[in-house]
């Protein structure tokens, strides 16, 4: 009996005896993952999670999972005919990442929320749910790539680095990196997703990209956080590095690290928010060179590395590291400090680097991903 031939999906068998599940949220990306493997013979079923609360999400276009969005992925299933089911995972957005989104921004920070989002919720819940279904594997409309090394499955930036979402993504562990798939991490550009689009007849091929965090309207952090956590607006001092009281504040949750606008202590030297101080209600301010960073110290480290990472403790691992998603990688020293803890030396101090969000890490050559962890505190230089 002949080998059976390996389908595109890494499997050795017929697409039409391989399940896979996708998640749609309703844009462009995931419609024509699931348009092309359909047309690619797959036993396509698509599911899309309702987040948050759907009048408010009829309210509010352009984010993800919203109510508009979750007709637009069910449009798409009928015009190309596999099933579409949409799931309630209100209750478990709200615990496992609104409120620790909140509670974080009280506490000083500057939290990631699509990185939870896609950690304890996308691949984890909705991988659960796709398992049960009898997947062989979930797809989604990621722009970053898995390709199988010598060692198994390995994490890769986007062949566009433009569009690369790889540093959402760090903490996806190797269990579930080995049930993913991403078929658009290899194209060229968001150009041949829409033409791609038009070449299915999707009615949302010019649909546009979201911009903000879904549950976010406006980008208006503070107005969220205050309807979760009432009284939280309490405000304070804004001082000096020195401790000196400079004016007064509005609520330590309207600043985020590098703010320079809109602190109401104009004249002199620009300042800019160095440090959040929640305990004591306070804004720390202070020139541009105090936002400088040397050195990150990591929680919840998520190693996608060949050998251990407790190989780094001692002489450490040159890496190139990502300190904010608009940034681009910086080279740096990678050194474990445990099981799930690590400190980053930056080879050139960053500026407005803040606790709460990401550092992930990046191979010197090429374009794998090494993982990454959540940044506790940083020292200057």
């Amino acid at each position: 009996m002949p080998d059976t031939a390996i389908n595109s999906l890494g499997f050795a068998k017929p697409p039409s005896e391989t399940r896979v599940v996708v998640a749609m949220s309703g844009g462009v990306d995931s419609s024509v993952v699931a348009a092309l493997l359909a047309r690619e013979g797959y036993d396509v079923v698509g599911v899309t999670l309702q987040l948050y609360d759907h009048g408010a999400a009829l309210a509010k276009k352009g984010a993800c999972c919203a109510g508009q969005d979750i007709h637009d992925a069910r449009r798409v299933a009928e015009a190309m005919g596999f099933p579409h089911y949409v799931l309630d995972y209100e209750n478990i957005f709200q615990e496992t990442v609104i409120n620790e989104f909140a509670d974080a921004y009280l506490a000083g920070s500057t939290p990631v929320p699509c990185i939870r989002c896609n950690e304890r919720v996308k691949f984890r819940d909705l991988m659960g749910t796709a398992r049960d279904l009898g997947a062989d594997c979930m797809a989604t409309g990621h722009y970053i790539q898995r390709k199988v090394g010598p060692h198994g499955p390995e994490l890769h930036r986007a062949a566009d680095f433009d569009r690369d979402q790889s540093y959402f993504l760090f903490s996806t562990t190797p269990a579930q990196l080995d049930y993913l798939r991403f078929p658009l991490g290899h194209l060229a550009s968001k150009a041949e997703t829409r033409a791609l689009a038009i070449e299915f007849g999707l009615d949302i091929a010019d649909k546009p990209d979201s911009q903000d965090i879904c549950f976010v309207p406006n980008g208006s952090y503070a107005d969220v956080i205050e309807k979760l956590r009432p009284g939280a607006a309490e405000p304070g001092d804004i001082v000096d590095l020195e401790g000196n009281i400079l004016g007064q504040h509005k609520g330590v949750l309207r600043y985020t690290i590098g703010q320079r606008r809109g602190l109401g202590i104009g004249g002199g030297t620009p300042l800019y928010v160095i440090r959040l101080d929640a305990d004591n209600r306070q804004v720390i301010v202070g020139p541009p060179e105090a936002l400088k960073t040397s050195q990150l110290f990591l929680k919840e480290i998520n190693w996608l590395g060949d050998t251990p990472l407790e190989s780094t403790a001692q002489d450490g691992q040159d890496i190139l590291a990502k300190v904010r998603s608009t940034r681009p990688p910086i080279a740096a020293r990678l050194y474990a400090d445990g099981p799930d803890r690590a400190r980053v030396e930056l080879l050139e101090a960053e500026a407005g680097v803040s606790p709460g969000q990401a550092c992930v890490f990046y191979a010197l050559e090429g374009s794998r991903v090494l993982g990454g962890g959540w940044i506790t505190h940083r020292k200057t230089p």
